[in-house]
């Protein structure tokens, strides 16, 4: 017998019912995007590899320890090979993509959403994948449409609150800083370098490192026993200059009157080098002890990075696989139902026909049918049924459909009841589950 092949570690299937609830959550996302204006982009899988370490900073652990980077051979000997990697999130692609198709020329902001895989080579978990899924949003575009305004900040901010309270999530928390413009990180790392200068060999090797070549990343650290330095570093609340600091008492101020909770978070820097300004990251207790459900900021600086016009802009992203887990972990959410509402059983030979039809009428009034098969004895056909999962058996034999009259059982109650031809989609239509 030849080997099981599996999927590849890092990666997995998912599967019904399980899809029934990631359904429902982009869903969710596609309808609450398009309340605040924002419109879907596609952006390829793979991307050059300098678009990330431009973008993404080479020193971050995505770029420096888990991309999923290759050569791609050159099909002619006067091409040069190309370095390519699977994209490890999305932001840099949709930057890259509002620059080569020069989206600022339109003059007004860009409101853009994607969902989609990312690849990181990073250690399996529970919740973090290998593969794993994104939806995020960003809105950029020129600073005459608006885009480094503070409204913009809260906007999203008020749009991802708006999004949890509608897919039934309400164990959160909104964290919130500011980590200002390039020249206060710029003093502030100078800062931290100086602090972690006599405490960094008591730190993980991966401080250590970073202390050296991106101190704000140490404070990223999850190691318990660096945790009393970290907390005795300095902050940067006192590094933001007057525009920064105005910035972020606007972003409070609107949060404030749209009634929407947060705590300050100065320790929360995010893990990529493009952010600027307000940084932000929604938790959830149901996560355990990486309780982040999802998070963004604004990255004012990087459209320029990658060689395109000054685009200010702000964005998230979500993990999708961790926040279906959240979404799990809230008693009141269950998973949709999409089983099937009838389940055709044709009764005798030559009745496929007959129920078929019966099967693409029902199908054409969006109700999900699902058909059985003429060999099945009617025992058979009412196994098939409930495993299906449908609520109601329709029976189409010889005699019924000679008459237009067809037998209809409600699975779980039992109850059968005789319906014309004529009025089969009005009385499915109004079909409750079975366990009602």
């Amino acid at each position: 017998m030849a080997q099981i092949i599996k999927a590849v570690r890092g990666t997995r299937d998912i599967l019904p019912p399980d899809t029934a609830l990631w359904q429902h959550v982009e869903q969710a996302c596609r309808e609450v995007f398009h309340r605040y204006n924002f419109h879907e982009i596609r952006t390829p899988v793979f991307e050059d590899t300098q678009l990330f370490a431009r973008g993404v900073g080479e020193e971050t652990d995505i770029v420096s320890k888990e991309m999923f980077t290759w050569e791609d051979r050159p099909r002619a000997q006067s091409e040069k090979a190309q370095s390519l990697t699977l994209r490890p999130e999305n932001t840099a692609g949709v930057v890259r993509a509002y620059i080569e198709h020069k989206m600022g020329e339109t003059g007004k902001l860009q409101k853009l959403y994607y969902m989609g895989p990312q690849f990181r080579r990073e250690r399996p978990q529970k919740g973090r994948y290998r593969q794993f899924y994104q939806i995020g949003a960003e809105a950029l575009g020129p600073p005459s449409a608006g885009s480094e305004s503070p409204a913009r900040d809260a906007e999203i901010i008020a749009m991802l609150a708006h999004l949890l309270r509608e897919v039934g999530i309400k164990q959160w928390t909104l964290q919130l800083n500011s980590v200002g413009c390039a020249e206060d990180r710029a003093r502030y790392g100078q800062a931290l370098r100086e602090a972690l200068a006599g405490v960094k060999d008591k730190m993980c090797g991966d401080c250590q490192r970073r202390a050296e070549t991106n101190p704000l990343r140490v404070l990223d650290c999850k190691v318990p026993e660096d945790q009393p330095i970290i907390d005795a570093l300095p902050k940067i609340s006192a590094y933001l200059d007057e525009p920064c600091r105005e910035h972020f008492n606007q972003v409070k101020k609107i949060l404030n009157h749209v009634d929407i909770r947060y705590e300050i978070n100065e320790r929360m820097v995010r893990g990529l080098d493009y952010y600027t300004r307000t940084t932000f990251e929604f938790t959830h207790g149901g996560l355990g002890a990486q309780s982040a459900l999802l998070g963004g900021g604004r990255y004012d600086g990087l459209s320029e990075a990658l060689g395109g016009p000054k685009a200010p802009g702000i964005g998230f992203a979500l993990g999708l696989d961790r926040f279906v887990l959240a979404l799990q972990s809230e008693e009141t959410v269950g998973i949709p139902d999409l089983n099937p509402v009838v389940y055709v059983a044709p009764l005798g030979q030559g009745m496929n026909a007959e129920a078929a039809v019966i099967a693409r009428d029902l199908r054409k009034h969006a109700i999900a049918t699902e058909l059985g098969d003429e060999t099945f004895k009617i025992k058979k056909s009412f196994e098939a049924a409930e495993r299906a999962g449908a609520k109601y058996i329709l029976f189409v034999g010889e005699n019924e459909a000679a008459t237009g009259q067809f037998g209809l059982k409600h699975l779980k109650s039992g109850e059968q009841v005789t319906v014309k031809r004529e009025e089969l989609v009005e009385k499915l239509r109004g079909a409750k589950p079975a366990a009602d």
